[in-house]
C-alpha cells in the first residue's frame, strides 16, 4: 500500500476532537440531570425519577467510555497492529451497550419490587418544572449529539444521540405520571418505571447487535458496491468487476479487494498501470483502499470461445443458486476451461459444484474444467 492509504493526520485528529468535545458536553449535561432528578426523586419518593436519574448517569459513564476508547482508538499503527486501533471504538461501544443493558434489568428488579410494595409519591411545582426543563435539555442534546455522530461517521455518538432523544420521552412520561398523580390521585410510578425499564433493556441489546456485527463483519453497503464497481468498469479495458470485499478496521478505516476482467491480450506493463489508476479513482472518491486487485482474462478472437462461454453460462445460471457467473476462460487447443460462480446461502458450496461438474462433464467430455465457488459477500 502506498500514501494514499493513509488518512490524513489534521482529518483524524479533527474527527477524535469533535467526538471528544462532543462526549465531554454529554457527560456534563447528564450529570446535572441526574443530579437533579435524584434529588427530586428522593425527596418526592418516586421510584420513576430516580430510575430517570439513573439512566442519566449511565449516558454519562457511556460517554467517558466513548472519550477513552475513542483515544486509544486515534493511536498510530505500530508492528503488531500495522492497520491501528480503530477497531477499539467497537469493542467500546460493546461495554456502552452493556452498561445500558445492566442498567435496565436492575432497574425492572427495582421497579417491579415497588409494584408489590407500593410508595406514596409528593410531588411540588418545582419538581415538575425540573422533570420538564429536562425533557427540553434531552431532545436539545440528543439532536446536536446525534448530529455530530454522523458528521464524523461515530457509532457511539450517533447511538448516544438516539438514546437522548429517547430518554426525553422516557423523562416525559414521568412527568406525565407525575401530573395524572397529582390532578387523580392515582399513582403509576412503579409501572411506568418497569416501562422505562423495558425500553432500556431494548436499546441495549439493539446496541450490541449492531455492534456485533460491525465486529463479526456484515455485508457492504449495496450502493457504495456499486459505487466501486462503477468507477471500477468505467475503464474501457475492464469488462467487468467481481468478487468485491470490503475490509473495516474501525470508522473511515476501510480496505477492500476486487477481481476484475480483462482482456487476454493485455501486457503485464498494461495492468500494472491501470490497476494502479484503479486504486487512486477508488480511494479519491470513496475513501477506500483498493488493497488486493485480482485479474480475470477473456477470450478476445475466438468466435468458438464465446459459443462456448454462453453456453457454459447458460447452464449454470439455470439453477437458482447459482447467482453469477464470471471470470470465464476457456483454452480450446488444450481442451482447458475455467471460471467462477457465486453461489447463495442455500446451497452447500460442495453439493453446487457436484452439480456443475456433472453436467459439464456431459457437455464437453473432452475438457478439463475448474470452478472456483464464490461467496455471496456483496451486491
Amino acid at each position: 500500500m502506498r500514501d494514499i492509504t493513509s488518512p490524513t493526520e489534521t482529518t483524524t485528529a479533527n474527527r477524535d476532537s469533535i467526538i471528544i468535545k462532543t462526549s465531554i458536553i454529554g457527560i456534563l449535561t447528564n450529570v446535572l440531570l441526574a443530579a437533579f432528578k435524584a434529588a427530586i426523586g428522593l425527596m418526592s419518593n418516586s421510584i420513576a425519577v430516580i430510575l430517570d436519574a439513573v439512566n442519566n448517569l449511565s449516558d454519562a459513564l457511556s460517554s467517558i467510555i466513548t472519550i477513552v476508547g475513542t483515544t486509544l482508538a486515534g493511536k498510530l499503527p505500530d508492528k503488531e497492529h500495522p492497520l491501528g486501533y480503530g477497531r477499539i471504538e467497537y469493542l467500546s461501544a460493546l461495554t456502552v451497550a452493556g452498561i445500558v443493558l445492566y442498567a435496565g434489568i436492575t432497574s425492572a428488579v427495582e421497579s417491579v419490587k415497588k409494584i408489590f410494595n407500593p410508595e406514596v409519591p409528593d410531588y411540588d411545582t418545582i419538581a415538575l418544572v425540573i422533570i420538564a426543563a429536562a425533557v427540553v435539555v434531552k431532545i436539545v442534546l440528543g439532536k446536536y449529539v446525534k448530529a455530530q455522530g454522523e458528521k464524523v461517521n461515530s457509532g457511539s455518538l450517533v447511538a448516544s444521540g438516539a438514546d437522548a432523544m429517547f430518554d426525553a420521552v422516557l423523562s416525559f412520561s414521568v412527568l406525565v405520571s407525575a401530573i395524572l398523580f397529582l390532578t387523580t390521585g392515582i399513582s403509576l410510578e412503579a409501572y411506568v418505571g418497569a416501562i422505562i425499564s423495558g425500553f432500556i433493556i431494548k436499546s441495549g441489546i439493539d446496541m450490541i447487535r449492531e455492534t456485533l456485527d460491525e465486529i463479526l463483519g456484515k455485508r457492504a453497503d449495496k450502493e457504495l458496491a456499486k459505487q466501486i464497481k462503477a468507477i471500477l468498469s468505467a475503464e474501457p479495458e475492464v469488462r467487468g468487476a467481481y468478487d468485491l470485499v470490503l475490509y473495516n478496521y474501525g470508522p473511515n478505516k476501510d480496505l477492500a479487494s476486487v477481481h476484475i476482467e480483462l482482456p487476454d491480450t493485455m501486457s503485464v506493463k498494461d495492468v500494472d498501470k491501470l490497476t494502479r489508476r484503479l486504486e487512486t479513482n477508488v480511494y479519491k472518491q470513496t475513501g477506500i483502499i483498493l488493497a488486493g486487485v485480482g485479474v480475470y482474462s477473456y477470450n478476445t478472437n475466438d468466435n468458438e470461445t464465446a459459443k462456448i462461454r454462453n453456453d457454459v453460462q447458460e447452464k449454470v445460471l439455470a439453477h437458482d443458486w447459482a447467482l453469477q457467473f464470471h471470470g470465464f476462460y476457456v483454452e480450446v487447443e488444450s481442451k482447458d476451461m475455467r471460471f467462477d460462480v457465486v453461489m447463495s446461502f442455500d446451497i452447500n458450496p460442495q453439493e453446487g459444484l457436484n452439480i456443475l461438474y456433472e453436467e459439464l462433464a456431459q457437455a464437453y467430455p473432452d475438457y478439463t474444467v475448474h470452478i472456483v465457488p464464490d461467496v455471496d459477500i456483496s451486491d
